[in-house]
Order: structure tokens, then sequence, then C-alpha cells
């Protein structure tokens, strides 16, 4: 792995959990580490729900789970 490689990741611990969840990445990062390092990015907001649709997803998730606590407070309230 070159050094400019090895510096992004440790400048960058997410990425760094991703690829030791992801061993196959420092075979990716170890041939082609320059041109690969964007394709990682990538898969690590992917990985951790940093997108959009992930986000959304999350608030989507949240949104129906206080909407089922006040159903169940209804509930018992009556």
């Amino acid at each position: 792995m070159d050094l400019a490689t090895y510096q992004y990741l440790q400048n960058n611990p997410r990425a760094l959990e991703f690829i030791r969840l992801n061993p196959i990445w420092y075979r990716y990062l170890s041939r082609d580490g320059v041109k690969r390092t964007q394709d990682l990015e990538k898969e690590v907001k992917i990985f951790f729900g940093q997108t959009f649709s992930g986000r959304l997803n999350r608030m989507n998730d949240q949104v129906q789970m206080a909407s089922m606590l006040i159903q169940v407070a209804n509930i018992l309230k009556d």
C-alpha cells in the first residue's frame, strides 16, 4: 500500500473500520490505491448510511417509532 493511501486511512477512521470489516479492500488499495480511494469513499458512505437515501430511511424509521409510541400512549390513556 502506498504512503498516500495509508495516510488517507489514518485520517479517515470510518474508512479504516470499513476496510477491517471488508478485507478485500486491502487488496484493491494495494493494487490501485490512488484510483480506488474514490470508490472506497462511496462504499463507506453506503455502508454507514451516510447517503441521502440512508438518512431518509433512518428518519422515516424514527417517525414511525414516535407514531407508534403515541398510539400506545393513547391506548393506555383510555
